[in-house]
């Protein structure tokens, strides 16, 4: 007990030198934007955070706006933001040293942008902690892929940001760092795992983010704070030095992306880092650059869409943004077709949870050694300990008040590699499916709702089930996009009392209490396109962010 007592100690130490070096981080921010507000009293601060990222770049390029004044703008911006929300974990001190050696004859695509990172990025110099005790104080020996590009670009990355514990979560919230707020409204999540961005961004205190998305984690932050995002393919921008939750699983692909106010500044990003720098420092991505000609086509688009995914009943205000934007796109001359999904709880279970958890959770577990806190996992925990016969006895007893956990992955793991191998065949199958059930209808893209509006803080740990709509795409490997489309209204509001769900059990009803009172909230739409091809996703996202 007394080594026990000790051990627990030490890491409680670990956690606090942290919290102050997050705090003397803040005070560095601070100190920074005061001198240069002292020595540039007529620089305008707001005007430079009014401009839209290509607006931006195009005075830094120009030479009518200085880099300097635009990183303490941004600095002094974030700070606030920080203050507000709790969305910063580090500033990263030499982004100072970087900005006084930015060489005005070497001006990348983001010459002198500030970008904000993701915690679990590497940037050299600085821990990746996932909100772990243990991974504090073990700084990353050099840059993620992705952060070396942006700086080749002059792109300058000043902060890094909050992530859940794990980053197997759409919530933010972590021991070390604690929680995220939404920069939109206190008392709701910013989403997750890339929380930290998303209220970065969101707030206006950063212009251009990189986050990661194994279910959803670009896009929960994206929509429930009311910017946009891009979840590319999972090969298309390297993943070398971003550390994922759960390393080595195949069956649900995990990717990096930009986060941005708006969709050309993601477009943007994704010419910037489709570079030959990016091929070069790493040979496992395919050399193809950004397709201009894509991207700028305005032939009219045959889009499919769904309103429903029938296993997670949209809100009111999900099913509206869709009807309203379909309405929009059909009368702007694109042509809008019904497709039907089938299936998603048997895809939710079989494909994601046990492919992710194939090993009965044991590298998942893993992390979690010696930690102080599990978080909201304890369930997960002693579940994943437990032999299978309990776990389909549970299913069965529990099945009047928890309809999902009858659902077979919900009851058993993986034993055998050959089992996994069957399941890995059985996604690509699963794939090929739906691609020739999209080529049958003839489509370019695809219109279909985005969890929304901002769940209540802590909800999501209780509804997990609820990524039915973002995991899809993670499992089939297609870039998406999130838009936000509209608000929530006071009659959602009023037609969420009369939700049901689709089984009526206790998740259902939670997820009505966890959508309530979220007039004004914006409320985004996904749009996907086939593997590939983010150059069409985006051009779809701009003429939905358009209309």
């Amino acid at each position: 007990l007394l080594l026990r007592w000790r051990r627990r100690s030490g890491l409680w130490r670990k956690v606090k030198e942290a919290r102050e070096r997050q705090e003397r981080g803040l005070e560095q921010m601070d100190k920074a934007v005061r001198a240069f507000r002292q020595q540039h009293p007529s620089v305008n601060m707001v005007s430079i955070l009014s401009l839209s990222l290509p607006e931006l770049s195009k005075k830094i390029q120009d030479g009518s706006l200085p880099p300097e004044h635009v990183f303490y703008a941004y600095v002094g911006k974030a700070l606030q933001i920080a203050r507000e929300t709790n969305c910063i974990t580090e500033y990263l001190q030499e982004s100072e040293t970087q900005l006084q050696h930015t060489k005005p004859t070497k001006k990348g695509l983001l010459y002198g942008v500030p970008v904000s990172i993701k915690d679990s990025i590497s940037c050299q110099g600085h821990d990746s902690t996932l909100g772990f005790v243990k991974n504090i104080d073990k700084p990353m020996a050099e840059d993620s892929v992705l952060v070396q590009v942006l700086k080749r670009q002059g792109a300058i990355p000043f902060v890094k940001t909050n992530v859940p514990q794990s980053l197997i979560s759409y919530d933010c919230n972590n021991l070390i760092f604690g929680q995220t707020c939404n920069p939109l409204l206190y008392t709701r999540t910013p989403g997750g795992s890339s929380g930290g961005e998303g209220a970065l961004i969101g707030g206006g205190g950063s212009i251009l983010g990189l986050g990661t998305d194994l279910g959803g984690s670009l896009r929960f932050p994206a929509a429930f704070c009311g910017i946009c995002a891009l979840k590319p393919t999972g090969n298309r921008l390297s993943k070398k030095g971003a550390v994922c939750g759960i390393s080595g699983q195949k069956s649900v692909t995990a990717t990096v992306g930009p986060m941005a106010k708006d969709v050309e500044s993601l477009a943007l990003c994704m010419r910037a880092l489709l570079c030959e720098d990016m091929f070069n420092l790493d040979s496992t991505v395919p050399p193809l650059p950004f397709n201009e000609e894509v991207y700028s086509s305005t032939q009219p688009l045959r889009i499919g869409y769904y309103e429903t995914d029938f296993f997670t009943m949209p809100s009111p205000a999900m099913r509206r943004a869709v009807r309203e934007t379909k309405q929009l796109l059909e009368e702007a001359g694109h042509t809008l077709v019904p497709f039907e999904l089938t299936n998603v709880d048997y895809s939710t279970f079989n494909f994601i949870v046990r492919g992710m958890f194939a090993d009965g959770g044991t590298s998942f577990l893993k992390n979690f050694e010696g930690e102080l806190e599990k978080g909201s996992l304890g369930m997960f925990f002693w579940l994943a300990k437990s032999p299978n016969w309990l776990k389909t006895l549970l299913s069965w007893i529990t099945k009047p008040f928890y309809f999902l956990l009858t659902c077979p992955g919900f009851a058993s793991f993986f034993s055998t590699v050959e089992e996994l191998w069957s399941l890995h065949h059985e996604i690509e199958e699963s794939r090929h499916q739906f691609i020739a059930q999209w080529k049958k209808l003839n489509l370019d893209v695809m219109l279909c709702p985005m969890l929304g509006p901002a769940l209540r803080i802590g909800y999501p740990a209780k509804l997990s089930v609820t990524v039915s709509y973002t995991m899809l795409y993670n499992s089939l490997d297609f870039p998406v996009g999130v838009v936000p489309v509209t608000l929530a209204t006071d009659e959602d509001e009023k037609e969420l009392k009369n939700y049901q769900g689709y089984f009526g059990d206790w998740w259902d009803r939670t997820l009505a209490t966890a959508f309530s009172s979220a007039e004004g909230m914006p409320v985004a739409v996904q749009c996907v396109a086939l593997p590939w091809q983010e150059e069409l996703c985006l051009r779809f996202m701009k003429e939905v962010e358009t209309l």
